[in-house]
């Protein structure tokens, strides 16, 4: 499963405003955004725009680039996960000690 950077912002966003305390009620009135649409952003329902995340971090008091490197350190985490855990699919894994022997093409006779 794709890694989506709005999921690892939004869980950025969660993680400074639950450590600070706050509510979703308090910084959503602080960044003049709707509490219902903070929450999908936190919940990775929504792609925020660049003009949204810098109200919500005014809001937070956390610089954006914090957010936004935090998010790159998350999402960098998650995709070695993700490939340390995948599983190759075993019609794509060549053993290369088979041998293929493809036959030479024989004309045939059309009458």
């Amino acid at each position: 499963m794709a890694v989506l950077l709005r999921e690892v912002i939004g869980d950025v966003l969660r993680d400074a405003r639950t450590s600070q305390g706050r509510t979703l009620r308090e910084v959503s009135d602080s960044a003049r955004v709707s509490l219902g649409y903070l929450s999908e952003v936190e919940r990775g329902r929504k792609e925020a725009s660049s003009e949204l995340l810098s109200a919500i971090c005014t809001a937070l008091a956390v610089p954006l680039s914090r957010v936004l490197t935090d998010a790159g350190e998350k999402m960098a985490d998650r995709e070695r996960i993700a490939r340390l855990t995948a599983v190759p699919a075993t019609d794509s894994v060549i053993d290369v000690a088979t041998k293929v022997v493809i036959p030479h093409p024989v004309a045939m006779a059309v009458a």
